[in-house]
């Protein structure tokens, strides 16, 4: 028997040839190497190490060999290059950290490794994970294989892309206020951020700490809740895990579609793009034909969710990103003349000017005499997410919504408009705010061809739910095809 082009499979389906000797690891590894290299042009990467990579691949051979049951088996991922990997530069595509090698691995990566995953490279990603489009990269933009004049969302672009051109079939992204379901909604994959808390963060650089979430991104729901089971758990390194029992890999792929599926009828109002709604409207057909109920609830502050996000998610940046000072890791300004000036001239010079304007804003809002006007104030208005969600969970079992108000934009069309791409995140943002598992799933194409994602949200730790619905989903709407980038020919 044959087997199929890796570009071709799911990691389950490759976890299970490289087990059963079918194919080994290392070949499996050169495939996606080969493969990376073909659509180099697409900028998913940033830093590569293919000969360490098939050096680890042989190693999972020789487990593989020695008896080992290994659920990844020979898989090779992607890992955006915000999360700590040894041996490999750890950058988050900015100058503020070029050619830092972390001396520790993110528990995430150490997981999947620990499961026989095999990590071929770094992926390109907004600079510390500020952005909604991928065009804040030092390395440049990552370019959306579905269409290369348009902007494949972010932070996590790379990853993104990445699955989206079959380089990969799974890589993790972080998620701070939507940037895995964005970019997972422009490219046509499947992008899951999991409940805050399941995923340990540890070696994750900090963007905004009580938002930030780990997740992956794979070509369908099975594979998302492959990775999930591998990688979530308590960790002591990161005390805000959780000790909350993960759901076993069968649990999940056998979740019972959800019986009530709630629609917050303010996310349809104003400002969502016509093809995005008959998208929509698919979905939530699909899963009536699966055999759910359709409740409309209120979410009546989702008005407010941008406003709240951006005060606490500055804020956080600001404190987070002060170690970044040019003294004890990271860029340094040769040309400064005392320490004042070394700190001015390396983070006017390190950091790009989105990360600037983040920081300022955070420095703002926690500033004697506005702390309590803003600050203090989007705290509360974040609890009143929280109350409002754990209503709309006694209405429903989960919630669809859109994961974007529309496809992928072209690169430049909000550049000179901030407001702009931050409203890109209105409808991820909130699941972040309230800590809840959400994930997007595609749900087809746009008359210009272009994918659109749904978005699914369930109650914290109710992932098993969330799973029920993606799954019942995809049966109905089938899988996304591969973007014309994935042929196999070089782009």
């Amino acid at each position: 028997m044959v087997e199929a082009k890796v570009a071709e499979q799911t990691c389950l389906e490759i976890a299970a040839s490289v087990a059963s000797g079918r194919r080994t690891a290392e070949s499996v590894v050169a495939e996606a190497l080969a493969r990376m290299e073909a659509t180099a042009s697409l900028g998913a990467f940033v830093h590569v190490d293919g000969v360490r990579a098939l050096a680890d691949a042989r190693a999972v051979d020789a487990r593989v060999a020695a008896g080992e049951r290994l659920p990844l088996a020979g898989v090779p991922v992607a890992v955006k290059d915000n999360l700590c990997t040894e041996g490999l530069e750890t950058s988050c595509a900015s100058k503020m950290l070029g050619g830092f090698v972390a001396t520790y691995e993110a528990t995430a990566v150490s997981r999947l490794r620990a499961a026989g995953a095999v990590v071929i490279g770094k992926t390109n990603m907004d600079e510390f994970a500020m952005g909604s489009s991928g065009e804040t990269s030092v390395f440049g933009r990552a370019l959306n294989p579905w269409d290369t004049e348009r902007v494949p969302g972010g932070s996590s672009s790379g990853s993104a892309v990445a699955v989206s051109s079959r380089a990969v079939l799974a890589s993790l992204g972080s998620d701070t206020g939507g940037s895995i379901r964005q970019p997972a909604s422009f490219c046509g994959v499947v992008g899951f951020k999991p409940t805050y808390g399941r995923i340990s963060r540890r070696g994750l650089v900090a963007f905004a700490s009580s938002l930030d979430q780990i997740g992956p991104f794979t070509t369908d729901v099975a594979d998302a809740a492959l990775l999930f089971s591998v990688m979530a758990g308590q960790d002591g390194g990161d005390m805000t895990t959780s000790d909350a029992p993960v759901p076993a890999l069968d649990e999940l792929l056998h979740a019972p579609a959800p019986l009530r599926v709630g629609v917050p009828k303010e996310y349809l109002a104003e400002g969502l793009n016509p093809e995005v709604r008959a998208r929509l409207d698919a979905a939530l057909d699909a899963l009536k034909a699966e055999g759910a109920e359709i409740v409309e609830v209120s979410l009546p502050h989702s008005k407010y969710a941008v406003a709240t996000y951006y005060i606490l998610a500055s804020a956080e940046a600001s404190s987070n990103l002060a170690r970044f000072d040019g003294v004890r890791y990271g860029h340094r300004d040769g040309d400064a003349t005392n320490l004042i000036d070394t700190y001015r001239r390396t983070r006017t010079f390190g950091f790009g000017a989105e990360v600037r304007r983040r920081i300022m804003l955070g420095t703002f809002v926690l500033s004697a005499g506005y702390y309590d006007a803003y600050y203090q104030r989007a705290q509360k208005v974040r609890s009143v997410f929280v109350r409002e969600f754990e209503a709309a969970f006694r209405q429903c079992d989960v919630l669809l919504t859109p994961t974007a108000p529309t496809a992928a934009f072209k690169f430049g069309e909000h550049g000179d408009d901030p407001l702009t791409m931050y409203l890109a995140d209105i409808y991820t943002i909130p699941a972040n705010l309230a800590g809840l598992p959400a994930m997007s799933v595609p749900a087809g194409l746009t008359s210009d061809g272009l994918p659109v994602g749904v978005q699914l949200l369930a109650a914290p730790f109710a992932e098993k739910s969330l799973f029920g619905a993606a799954l019942a989903l995809e049966r109905r709407l089938g899988k996304m095809e591969a973007p014309p980038a994935a042929s196999g020919e070089k782009v």
